[in-house]
């Protein structure tokens, strides 16, 4: 029997709101966002866990926060983590509790610290997280004076600052949430909803609740669960009763029919709102407000991936954590403003790479229709290498994860299913990336015989770790994302298929991801016929889409990388990688656009210019296309128009003249039209005809001297209490208000009003400026500006300033 993994099932997510905000009044539950208004301090006093420690001198920051971020820059750390500083760094917050809430429960939320983040009340240690990437909770209700002060410490303990393969920020860098119960209560991750049957006309709902009791009695509650649609309409309703031992928990199922379901799918994300309330009598003692999306999905080793019974395409990129100039504390608005032009490029999947993610990217991913592989580890006993001169240079650091992982790895894991398993957005475990990389660390006897594209060293290496192993803990893994969830395939992303075949570890997963291993695709889809095989890594060249596009076998790629990001860097000065479909602040770069040509429906043309190449090879995986936007040349110089389109055809230009009509059909092995022609200043246009003759156009015109700054802001009302963001795009132009591609000069950020001025960036990969000051030079003429509410309502006026160009100036509205 062919191998397949059939998913009939509707998930459904902790709503953001439902953190964010306080429960309604007699629910039983208030959850506080816990941010504002910590101390904080670099380094590390002696007993500052005491309640009694005198920290006056220390700063005071709302989180999430991450201090590497702020530098500086310095060639003594690590091109792996960007050359930024780690550390050891300490918060503490001051509270009161009600004297109302004496007979309840209290709990302290982290959403994630990094890394090491241990924890005290009062002086009490609560206990020690050593994962940065997972969320945990504590119960502090013993130690609370209630109607008193209370004060809450973390240390953070990052001084290994080479431990990661990427930048990984340091600090309390997502959210905190102040959570108050009754002492009977729904557990923490306690609800769980699947859909066991799925069809165009009626959907089963199953919702799994477990309710802890904390009292010295046992109880008899009802438990109501009530799904209402997008328009607020109930549509299934389930009470049931349940007893739970004091002391003790219960878990009960129901299960609720809905008729004529609207589907979750990336075209019509449609969710539902789940509310689950337990009542004892008329008393209302929890309630939490659940987000439900209805889907159905399936992977097959012959015919590739369907969703709602529709076959499709994983149109995927990688994406890690951080977002330049603002490290691992990005705000809800900036993944948003991603994710929407990821998704204008045709993206429809997401690799949270490699590690888990921010609860806001996932409720983003829920909410924008985006299918998600969800990562857990990036090693396992094993230490991979960590680049401290440069990417593949000098002498490595092997700190990292693999230090906790046999103490934690289960527990970690655990955790990260039960809180993430109700997003419809995912459809992977991933247990690893890459903990079979040749030589980094395990290596195999294959290994002198056979051929892979990624290795560390050639050959076989018997002084490393027992490749053995990988068979005997990717066993013991998905054994543990199995008893949390049996609704996804649990699946990991290969580097060295080739001793993973030998070892049992590609035998231990639903389905394989293969990275960089497009050659292997053909062969070894006849050698193990019942292997669900994709591209879990993949590069940009338009072959290695081509093996997904022309293979019903092959459901996904997953592009290195969506977005740039810090890390994983080369020498000093360059800070971070440069892989991106998008550039570190967020724009879009000449990949991007040709990757739209091979993913979009939506008629596009892009034409971008570079001088003419000495060979038209493709270069390594990641390299990208040269096709800036720029038409500013040495008269006669030959000069290379690249176009990008999914039309058939297109017509260039220059001055009105037409250099030919070409068609798309010619250029398929490259996907790249192109024209070498000398340059002439003047207008560059391309029209594209898509099959009905409908026409599209794109432009390049010749700059003169830089004249302005020029801005355009995505937002210009900011609410202040849910901490607006606006982003402001700055454009270097000339006199006529053309781009001025080549111009770089430094930018000044002054502000006028209550706002504040969270970072600038460039995307330049080797400025090393530090990054939280007031000013930035531009880079391939844009700067990008993130600018956030303060304390007060009212009008704010920004202006962007350099000497010699005229400035540019926004004017934003603080609401309420």
């Amino acid at each position: 029997m062919r191998k397949s993994f059939v998913l009939l099932l509707s998930l459904m997510i902790m709503a953001l709101a439902g953190f964010a905000q306080t429960n309604p009044t007699g629910s039983g539950r208030e959850t506080r966002l816990f941010n504002d208004n910590w101390k904080f301090f670099k380094g590390d006093p002696q007993d500052a866990f005491q309640p009694t420690f005198n920290d006056q001198g220390w700063g005071t920051v709302d989180l999430p926060h991450d201090w590497s971020v702020e530098g500086p820059f310095d060639s003594k750390w690590a091109s792996a983590t960007a050359f930024l500083p780690t550390g050891t760094g300490w918060y503490r917050k001051t509270f009161t509790v009600p004297v109302t809430s004496k007979d309840k429960k209290v709990y302290i939320y982290f959403e994630g610290v990094s890394k090491n983040g241990e924890v005290w009340i009062n002086g009490h240690n609560l206990g020690k997280r050593p994962n940065g990437y997972i969320s945990y909770q504590y119960d502090m209700t013993p130690w609370l004076n209630f109607g008193k002060s209370n004060v809450l410490a973390v240390k953070v303990d990052h001084k290994e600052f080479a431990d990661s393969r990427w930048y990984a920020g340091s600090g309390i860098n997502r959210n905190v949430f102040l959570i108050t119960t009754g002492k009977l209560h729904i557990k923490q991750w306690g609800i769980f909803a699947t859909t066991p049957k799925v069809s165009k006309e009626k959907a089963d709902v199953a919702v799994n609740v477990t309710v802890e009791n904390n009292s010295t009695s046992d109880a008899s509650v009802e438990v109501q669960n009530t799904l209402a649609d997008q328009k607020g309409q109930t549509v299934a309703r389930s009470v049931k009763t349940v007893s739970v031992s004091a002391s003790g928990e219960n878990t009960l199922d129901v299960l609720m029919s809905v008729g004529n379901p609207e589907l979750w799918s990336t075209d019509r994300p449609n969710l539902y709102t789940l509310t689950t309330v337990v009542k004892k009598g008329n008393a209302t003692l929890d309630q939490i407000v659940t987000k439900v999306g209805i889907r159905d999905f399936h992977f097959d080793a012959n015919t590739g991936f369907t969703l709602n019974g529709v076959s499709m395409k994983l149109k995927g990129v990688c994406v890690h954590d951080d977002a330049g100039c603002l490290g691992v504390a990005v705000p809800t608005g900036v993944w948003e403003r991603r994710l929407i032009r990821l998704k204008e490029m045709g993206c429809n999947s997401i690799r949270m790479s490699h590690n888990p993610h921010a609860t806001e990217l996932y409720d983003l991913c829920d909410k924008l229709g985006f299918l998600v592989m969800d990562e857990a580890f990036d090693e396992w006993e094993g230490g991979k290498n960590k680049w401290v001169e440069g990417w593949n240079v000098g002498k490595p650091s092997n700190d990292g994860y693999h230090e906790y992982f046999a103490e934690w790895h289960e527990r970690d894991l655990r955790d990260q299913i039960l809180k993430n398993r109700n997003h419809p957005s995912i459809i992977m475990w991933s247990i690893g990336n890459e903990i079979d990389y040749p030589n980094d660390p395990y290596s195999h006897p294959i290994l002198n015989v056979g051929t892979n594209p990624q290795i560390f060293g050639r050959g076989y290496h018997p002084e490393m770790p027992n490749s053995d192993r990988l068979g005997v803990v990717s066993k013991e893994l998905v054994k543990i994302v199995k008893q949390y969830d049996v609704t996804r395939p649990v699946t990991a992303a290969l580097a060295g298929v080739i001793i993973s075949n030998e070892t049992g570890y590609a035998d231990a997963l639903d389905i394989a991801g293969y990275n960089y291993q497009e050659y292997r695709y053909a062969d070894d889809h006849k050698k193990y016929p019942n292997r669900i095989i994709y591209g879990s890594e993949n590069g940009f060249g338009k072959s290695a889409w081509d093996d997904v596009a022309k293979n019903d076998f092959i459901s996904a790629q997953y592009l290195w990388t969506g977005i740039e990001y810090l890390g994983e860097a080369n020498r000093f000065p360059a800070k971070h990688s440069t892989s991106g479909l998008l550039d570190l602040a967020g724009l879009k770069k000449p990949e991007y656009f040709f990757r739209q040509s091979l993913w979009s429906d939506k008629p596009m043309v892009y034409i971008g210019t570079a001088p003419v190449p000495r060979n038209n090879g493709d270069g390594s995986i990641w390299s990208q296309k040269k096709a800036d936007p720029l038409w500013n040349y040495a008269k006669d110089e030959k000069v290379r128009i690249s176009c990008f389109t999914n039309c058939k055809t297109v017509e260039l230009f220059l001055n009105d003249k037409s250099l030919g009509v070409k068609n798309r059909a010619d250029f398929e092995k490259s996907g790249v039209i192109y024209w070498d022609i000398p340059f002439e200043p003047g207008t560059l246009k391309a029209i594209a005809k898509d099959a009905k003759n409908k026409e599209v156009v794109d432009m390049l015109k010749t700059a003169a001297q830089a004249s302005a700054i020029t801005a355009s802001a995505d937002a210009k009302q900011l609410s202040i209490t849910k901490h607006g963001l606006a982003h402001i795009e700055l454009t270097i132009t000339d006199k006529n208000g053309i781009p001025v591609f080549l111009s770089h000069p430094e930018i000044t950020c002054t502000i006028n009003g209550a706002a504040k001025l969270l970072g600038l960036e460039n995307s330049n990969p080797v400025d090393t400026t530090q990054y939280k000051i007031n000013k930035r030079s531009a880079f391939k003429g844009k700067l990008v500006a993130y600018i956030q509410t303060a304390d007060k309502t009212g009008p704010v006026t920004l202006t962007f300033s350099s000497p010699d160009l005229k400035p540019a100036n926004v004017v934003l509205q603080i609401i309420k």
